[in-house]
């Protein structure tokens, strides 16, 4: 139950919604009751008067009647507004409880996130959070609005026959007491078994389809498809077990409630209060009794759905709770405005790696200078590029940048300060505009409607010193939808939009990690030259295993093994090192 602790304290947030929704509840409990209650008084009391003709003729019908029709109308009313209310505050309680986890994570670097799958995060983000809605709608308010009225309906039965009340609201309240612990034991292990097929299920359905282009090259779709088979079998073998879980719950909820009402029956045999004999009041008693049932019933799946919700508080709070791996200064006001970049006996190794990918790498870029990476797969050159993006904190040595120590500079002068173009775009589902648009220093929704003409001007000027004409001819082209990941977008517009928003953030130091990895020589040479001239006054590292562009390059390091084994121009390189000429020749 501690795993709940920090999402029941969202529901502060959402007080009045949520206490509009339990007020509501309960009025259509009342009113459920009452009307059935009423009813069957007015059936009895009616029955019973008609025997006598003088009672036949004195009998108020009309009261009684109009009391029946005012029930039923609240009982409609406040059942459609008690849907309202409550999944209204469902939905601004998943959208905080989304915001929170969101503003949990994003501090959380590459090194918090080592060994998750992106299906798995995906889950929790996604699958787990709205598992947590039954926290509210199917566990909290039923609790609260079943207490509630049992209060209330003590009071009103006690001022009419106390042994009856006694009797009727003790065993309601043993029902609710005992029932959701045994169905909370019953469903604990399905539940949670449950949740875990449709977790994996989804983690095996998203890397098929995110993979789906090389699983059909390597033959291995139908090797995918089994184990996807195997996953949605056993989902849906939980689901029957849980399913099974359900209707015994429900069964043995029916035969308790049914026992109540008989024993409140024969209970009120004997008289109620003063009335002797019982007569029509024993039919309110027992009609009421009868109407208890719509009270009972979320007893049955309420405490179902808690296993379920404490597991996916658990994985959210495993998630939601670390520590940062890396922590920027607050307090500075450091800028990245030159692009120098040193390095000083870097070392770096993974958690858990065993062997150091990065050893002792000593390297150093003034202003405006350009240099080169070249190496292996393996060797170390993306690895580090994440140590001066800080997303992993190198295990020894020194990183500057301006001068300053890279750990002095807050979050945003460092993401200011450097651009990265890596072989991965990640593009949004969204408009060409909000994609582009996340590349700028400031709040463009902050804009006047001035500046947002302007910037729109700005971004399709970009767009067309991209090479992406074709996209802007229409007079909306920034309001086309790319789909999710740019699915539109063929993967050289991906990869021109990638570099538009290079040109748009303007940062003095630029980070190129294999960007034209995969694209025909073609598209290559336009992003490359493109980049470079962009680049002239700029600090630029590359890392890449093409040999295009080395002549640009003032200076090209050989990196092997985790270490730098040679440095120098690209005539030099091609004198003195084997390697560097074989690659070169290649080319």
């Amino acid at each position: 139950m501690k795993a709940l602790l920090p999402f029941l304290k969202l529901f502060r947030r959402q007080w009045r919604m949520m206490l509009l929704g339990l007020s509501l509840s309960v009025l259509t409990l009342a009113a459920g009751i009452s009307l059935l209650s009423l009813s069957g008084w007015f059936l009895s009391a009616a029955a019973v008067a008609g025997l006598i003709p003088v009672t036949a003729y004195a009998f108020n019908y009309f009261t009684p009647g109009a009391g029946v029709r005012f029930f039923s109308l609240l009982r409609t009313l406040s059942r459609y507004a008690e849907r309202l209310a409550t999944h209204e505050a469902t939905f601004q309680l998943l959208t905080r409880l989304r915001v929170w986890t969101w503003q949990r994570i994003l501090p959380l670097s590459a090194a918090n996130m080592q060994g998750l799958r992106q299906g798995e995060l995906l889950n929790r983000l996604v699958a787990d959070i709205d598992v947590l809605d039954h926290l509210y709608l199917r566990l909290v308010i039923p609790v609260i609005a079943a207490a509630i009225m049992l209060c209330g309906l003590f009071a009103f039965l006690a001022f009419i026959d106390l042994e009856l009340a006694l009797i009727l609201c003790l065993s309601l309240a043993a029902i609710w007491l005992i029932l959701p612990c045994t169905f909370y034991l019953m469903g604990r292990k399905p539940g949670i078994r449950q949740l875990e097929n449709k977790r994996m299920l989804r983690v095996r359905i998203l890397e098929f389809v995110q993979g789906l282009a090389e699983v059909s090259l390597f033959g291995a779709a139908d090797r995918f498809r089994e184990r996807i088979t195997l996953f949605e079998a056993r989902l849906l073998s939980s689901q029957r077990t849980m399913n099974e879980v359900v209707a015994l719950s429900q069964a043995i909820l029916i035969l308790s409630h049914g026992l109540v009402a008989v024993g409140v029956l024969y209970a009120a045999a004997d008289g109620v209060g003063i009335h002797q004999p019982p007569g029509p009041m024993m039919a309110m008693v027992a009609f009421m009794a009868l109407a208890c049932i719509e009270m009972l019933m979320p007893a049955a799946g309420a405490f179902q759905h808690l296993s379920a919700c404490i597991d996916a508080a658990k994985r959210l709070n495993d998630l939601a709770d670390q520590t940062p791996a890396v922590t920027f200064n607050q307090q500075s006001n450091n800028t990245v405005s030159r692009g120098t970049l040193v390095m000083e006996g870097v070392d770096f190794s993974y958690p858990g790696g065993g062997h150091k990918v990065l050893n002792g790498i000593t390297l150093t870029l003034g202003v405006g200078e350009k240099a080169a990476l070249l190496g292996k797969t393996g060797c170390g050159k993306s690895t580090l590029v994440s140590l001066i993006t800080r997303q992993w904190e190198p295990d020894a040595g020194r990183i500057t940048l301006d001068g300053a120590a890279i750990d002095s500079y807050d979050q945003k002068a460092l993401t200011s300060g450097i651009s990265v173009v890596s072989q991965r775009i990640y593009l949004f589902s969204g408009t060409l505009r909000d994609n582009l648009a996340m590349a700028l220093p400031d709040d463009s929704s902050k804009r006047t409607k001035t500046d947002r003409k302007q910037l729109d001007q700005q971004l399709l000027q970009v767009l067309e010193k991209v090479g992406l004409s074709a996209l802007i001819q229409s007079n909306d082209a920034l309001d086309s939808w790319i789909g999710e990941g740019g699915r539109q977008l063929s993967g050289g517009e991906r990869r021109r939009i990638g570099v538009a928003r290079v040109l748009l953030r303007d940062a003095p130091l630029l980070l190129l990690d294999e960007p034209t990895e995969g694209l025909d020589k073609g598209t290559e040479r336009e992003i490359l030259d493109l980049l470079f001239t962009f680049a002239e006054e700029k600090t630029l590292l590359m890392i890449s295993h093409r040999m295009n562009t080395m002549a640009q390059m003032d200076k090209i390091h050989l990196m092997e093994n985790g270490i730098i084994r040679i440095s120098g121009t690209h005539e030099q390189l091609l004198k003195n090192d084997d390697y560097y000429l074989s690659l070169h020749q290649q080319f």
